[in-house]
């Protein structure tokens, strides 16, 4: 996987919301889009 810079699309990719359905990046096409990634959520660091 490559992982894209800043400024460049996001690659394609389906993810659970937090009422449990399934969302796939691409459906929002066209719409403004902000994703956040946060890698120590529910850790103990």
């Amino acid at each position: 996987m490559t992982i894209p810079h800043e400024g460049q699309p996001a690659p394609d990719f389906t993810a659970t919301t937090d009422t449990g359905e399934q969302l796939r990046l691409s459906s929002l096409r066209g719409k403004p889009v902000v994703l956040f990634f946060y890698p120590k959520d529910d850790t103990a660091g």
